[in-house]
């Protein structure tokens, strides 16, 4: 049986809505347990009414306005760490929280620990395409500044995420750039691409544009963590902003109103699709357990999928293809 560490006092909503995602996901798993930890007010009755859960008392909380390696420091009975540390004890085999990304990053970086050889963990999600070829983006926040040679594990440990969660044999991986020709971007990206060319002749692609990443034209898109982020979360503002006008249009008109009527199922979809939800979260790359980070504004859906798909990842040995893929350079 696999047991996913779920963090039920992470992200902006209830414990509650924690509490019924990891009951949806029990539903849907029958190979699966939990061990949810957090205010003892909250675990304990959750996991005395639950056959395949138990309970993870912590004291402390770190908020999403916290300093993420001081809080991490400084609160070692948080909800984050404890649930880090119970993965590192072996009580559970990977780590889903919807709390703050830092945090999580800097608690998983310290009491789980890295594979063997990654200089830093990075954090990707898969992305839908035009083309129905969705596309691995990596990194996107862990590491604003990226060297060359970590770009190249970011590639590598993306290519490793595609074949486990997109089932792609030989995956591609393309460098975020202002232009797609060799010739552009930074110093930095200059060197990245040279890095990237020399590691992987058989699987870079050189350069992409930004309009590249909902293309659906590679297996993966790697740039270094600020850029990636503000990518994400372009891509994400774009979205409100598209829906917010169709809002606004509908209700302009009875034929509007009835067009959107029509059109509904497939807003929805798409929304969907672009916010994380059926994915559950991010996945963090690079250390020795499965770790889904979840949106802050989470829905128990989203922690039933972000708690699957961890589970998923354990059982399709995701860390162990992170860990020969980086090790042979490929």
């Amino acid at each position: 049986m696999t047991t996913i560490c779920v963090d039920a006092m992470g992200g902006d909503e209830e414990p509650r809505v924690v509490l019924e995602g990891i009951g949806k996901a029990l539903e849907a798993d029958g190979d699966l347990s939990v061990l949810v930890v957090g205010d003892e007010d909250v675990v304990v009755p959750f996991a005395a009414s639950h056959e395949r859960v138990r309970a993870l008392v912590s004291t402390e909380v770190i908020g999403m306005d916290e300093h993420p390696a001081d809080a991490v420091r400084a609160k070692r009975d948080s909800s984050i760490v404890r649930g880090c540390a119970s993965v590192r004890a072996g009580e559970a085999d990977g780590f889903f929280s919807a709390g703050s990304t830092g945090a999580i990053f800097a608690a998983a970086t310290l009491h789980i620990g890295r594979v063997k050889g990654i200089k830093r963990p990075s954090i990707a999600s898969s992305l839908p395409g035009m083309t129905g070829r969705e596309t691995v983006l990596t990194d996107m926040g862990a590491n604003a500044d990226a060297r060359p040679d970590m770009l190249v594990q970011f590639a590598q440990m993306g290519r490793a995420y595609a074949r486990v969660a997109l089932g792609v044999a030989e995956p591609t991986v393309a460098l975020l750039s202002n232009g797609s020709e060799d010739t552009k971007g930074s110093e930095a990206v200059l060197a990245a691409h040279k890095a990237l060319a020399e590691a992987g002749p058989d699987w870079f692609r050189g350069n992409c544009e930004g309009t590249d990443v909902l293309a659906g034209r590679y297996d993966v898109i790697v740039t270094d963590g600020f850029t990636g982020n503000v990518a994400l979360k372009s891509l994400e503002g774009t979205a409100k902003f598209i829906l917010s006008e169709v809002k606004r249009s509908v209700a302009s008109s009875g034929r509007s109103k009835l067009g959107a009527f029509l059109l509904k199922p497939a807003l929805k979809a798409v929304a969907a699709s672009l916010s994380g939800d059926e994915k559950g979260g991010a996945v963090l790359l690079g250390v020795k357990a499965p770790v889904l980070i979840g949106h802050g504004a989470t829905s128990a859906d989203a922690v039933m999928n972000g708690t699957l798909a961890c589970a998923r990842a354990v059982r399709a040995g995701l860390v162990d293809n992170v860990a020969r893929l980086v090790q042979q350079g490929q």
